[in-house]
């Protein structure tokens, strides 16, 4: 691998990054900084409910993106309500959505995860052409170890790609992607990087999400609230992460920027990483 060509990686996978948004008050604004026909995603909150996250969807689809909002499995009541949430996807002509189990302590309905979930949307029937689904390099609070794995198997034939969760470890990401690989499952990898976190910003986030809806939310991985509370840029991944860009069999496309609603500097830094990599 050489510099060039890792540097020529580098700067085609900041020029198609994905975006990670919540749907609290203030976003729209934070939203004006998004890049044009850049991939959006809407995250879902087990306080809130998927209303918000389909409301925020929808005022976002009036500019040039690609819209794709979470379905939580555990928000879901009923396979008739699911119905629904797929017809009111179709007629906004969103083609793509990220399921995850989502952290509700109990399931509002009969899908206790993504699994059961998507299974439901099969048997359903939909017009989506692409599905996104968690991974998890780190232990998930939630979940054990053996239990994410099984659920990886039982999401894959549903899928197209996989989204990591928050890794501030690139050997502990590495090795992930590599134990994935080997256990057969060949989905695209998109690596979860933190945005340019303010403190100011994330306080203000953590109270409009709820401080239970938070701590889940920033406790899934270990090391990020300390991180992201001193401020946080994620240069030391990029550079430790970036060589999987330019190995194919490991299949990574590149990053998924959770910007915690810090749109705007995560963009600009999103920006100044094309122009540093760019030949």
């Amino acid at each position: 691998m050489t510099i060039e060509g890792s540097d020529t990686a580098i700067a085609r996978s900041f020029q198609r990054a994905r975006f990670e948004i919540i749907p609290v008050k203030g976003i729209e604004e934070q939203a004006e900084h998004l890049p044009d026909h850049a991939v959006v995603t809407i995250t879902s909150s087990p306080s809130k409910g998927l209303d918000p996250t389909l409301e925020l969807a929808e005022q976002l689809l009036q500019r040039d993106l690609r819209v794709v909002p979470h379905i939580a499995a555990r928000l879901v009541p009923s396979s008739a309500h699911l119905q629904e949430i797929l017809e009111r996807l179709s007629s906004l002509g969103i083609s793509e959505i990220f399921v995850i189990a989502g952290d509700a302590k109990e399931p509002a309905g009969p899908f206790e995860g993504a699994a059961a979930l998507l299974r439901g949307m099969h048997e359903i029937g939909h017009r989506l052409e692409r599905i996104g689904i968690a991974g998890y390099p780190e232990s998930h609070a939630f979940i054990s170890d053996s239990t994410t794995i099984q659920a990886m198997f039982e999401k894959v034939p549903f899928a197209d790609y996989i989204v990591s969760q928050i890794c501030y470890d690139p050997a502990v990401t590495k090795r992930w992607i590599g134990a994935v690989r080997e256990r057969g499952v060949n989905l695209p990898i998109y690596i979860g990087l933190p945005g340019v976190v303010n403190r100011a910003r994330l306080a203000r986030i953590s109270m409009k999400v709820g401080l239970g809806d938070s701590i889940r939310f920033l406790a899934k991985q270990s090391g990020v609230v300390s991180k992201l509370l001193r401020g946080y840029v994620p240069d030391e991944l990029v550079r430790e992460l970036a060589p999987y860009l330019d190995r194919q069999h490991h299949r990574v496309h590149g990053w998924h920027l959770f910007t915690f609603n810090e749109v705007e500097q995560t963009e600009r830094w999103r920006r100044e990483q094309v122009s540093l990599h760019l030949p």
